[in-house]
Parts: structure tokens; sequence; C-alpha cells
């Protein structure tokens, strides 16, 4: 097997991988991923212990300890093609031998958990409620660059979205991935679930109209009306995803929980979007400590 070209694989002076400047060392087995830097240190303030604080561009970076458990939090900043930097870049750490560029012959798997933001598709799920996404369905195009197979129940998910939205012909095929079960099961008691779909903007891609107007304006509204079975789609963000696919090709066990900050049915936006994130927060470090 041939070495990773220094090309393929970036790796800075201090034996780093090249956008999150991380080492090996610095990097524990569960990953929190937060899109905005400075929910960092949201997170991490809850940790017992901070053995490590780093920072290259939108990617920061605490190590530390909760009780015994080790444990990272991450920001990823906004949108798939930073989770594609990302989820590379972490699995990197752990599966490549970055002295001699070499895929380790035993892989290891990582935990990583979304922590994020997003807006409620459905009407009943209100602004400062979380949800815990089941798939995560991309309408980006990140996923077609990598080999991936759907599963037969994603495969008839993905049909029946083509069928009632049409969205493969207004902007190409979308992808889909799950999370990953033994982690989704440990979120039921509290949260919504459903599917969540990954968007390549924030404007336009989900919806929105400010000055300009849309190509597809109903869009939005047939991804409220979507349904197959017990599954609907409950919100919009930009990075779930990408997260889930790119997780289970690299053999990693990902999870997507938001606080809903918006609701795109009821137009109506949350009073205090820190108090949500932070009983996001809460919620998921509870669980870590006593489950994880």
């Amino acid at each position: 097997m041939k070495p990773i070209a220094p090309s393929e694989l970036i790796i800075n002076s201090r034996g780093a991988v090249y956008h999150l400047d991380l080492r090996p060392e610095e990097l524990a087995p569960t990953v929190i991923t937060v899109g905005d830097p400075g929910r960092v240190a949201e997170v991490s303030k809850y940790f017992d212990q901070v053995e490590h604080k780093g920072e290259h561009r939108e990617f920061v970076t605490h190590t530390g300890r909760i009780g015994q458990k080790r444990i990272t939090v991450l920001s990823s900043g906004i949108g798939p093609d930073n989770i594609d930097i990302v989820m590379n870049e972490l699995d990197a750490l752990v599966n490549v031998d970055l002295d001699t560029r070499l895929p380790k012959k035993e892989l290891n798997s990582l935990r990583i958990i979304r922590l994020g933001t997003t807006g409620s598709l459905q009407k009943d799920i209100p602004v400062d409620s979380l949800v815990a996404s089941t798939h995560g369905l991309g309408i980006d195009n990140l996923l077609h660059y990598y080999k991936m197979e759907p599963t037969t129940d994603e495969v008839n998910l993905l049909d029946a979205f083509c069928s009632q939205t049409q969205f493969h012909h207004l902007s190409g095929l979308p992808y889909i991935s799950s999370a990953a079960p033994s982690l989704l099961g440990l979120f039921v008691a509290d949260l919504y679930h459903g599917i969540t779909i990954t968007a390549p903007g924030f404007y336009g891609p989900q919806g929105r109209v400010v000055r300009l107007g849309l190509k597809h304006p109903q869009f939005v509204d047939s991804l409220t009306q979507f349904r197959h079975g017990m599954h609907r789609i409950s919100n919009m963000e930009m990075e779930t995803a990408a997260i889930y696919g790119l997780g289970r090709l690299l053999g990693h066990q990902c999870l997507a929980l938001n606080a809903v900050v918006a609701n795109r049915v009821s137009q109506t936006f949350s009073q205090n979007v820190q108090a949500a994130v932070e009983k996001l927060i809460q919620r998921f470090l509870q669980t870590f400590a006593d489950d994880l």
C-alpha cells in the first residue's frame, strides 16, 4: 500500500492535521461538533478538566474530561463543505498513522454528536424544543463525490421523497443516511424525532426570501407535507446529512441533536436562543455522564 501523499493529507509542522490543527493525542473518542466557534466554551465550561485548547481558522477545539470520561468539543463552522473537512480529518487522526501516512490495520470508531440549531418544518415542533435526527437527507451534493450505498429502507425513503417533492427535477438527486441506533436510543423521552434536511445554504436553499425570488417557491411546503409511513421531515439545517453520510462510510457512530430556534410554518423565532442551546448542551452532557 502506498503512503497517502502530502498533497492529499496535509500535516503541519507540529505533526497535526492541517485544518483542525489537532494531533491524535489531543482528540477524545467522543466528539461534540458545534457550528459556532463561540459555543465551544459554552460546552467545555461543564468539563471537570480541560487538557487541551486549540484554534485554527473557524475550528476551535477543547478536549477534557467529565469524571473519568474524555470528551472533545470542536467547532465545525457552517455547511457541508466544512463537514467534509472535519469528518475526514477526525478520521485521519484515529485511523491513519501520521508518521508513515498509512491507514492503520485496526480501525477506530469515534462517537460524533452534533449539537446545533435548526428551523422546524412542523407546526407542532415549537421553538425552544429539541430534535433528534433519525436520518439526514442531503439536498446538497457532497456525498455524490463518495461511493455510498443506501440501505433498502433508505432507498424507499428517498424514492418517496422524490415522488412527493419532485426534488430530483429541481436540483438533482438527494442522498440520505441514518443516525447510529445506539446513540439515537438514548434520546427518546423528551425530544422530537424526524428526518433532518441538510441544505447547502441558509437563504434560497432553505426557501427564505429577502430580495431574491425563488425558482421553486413551494419547496418548503412540500417538505412539511412529506409523509412515508411513520416518517416525516422535522427540521432543516446545514450539517446533519453530511455528518451521517461520511460517518457511515468511515465507520463512526453519529447523531445530530438540535435546538429549534425558528419555526418555518408559524414563522416564529426563539426569544432566547442562548437558553435553548444551553438546554440542549445540558441534556446531552447529562446523558454522556450517565450512559456513554
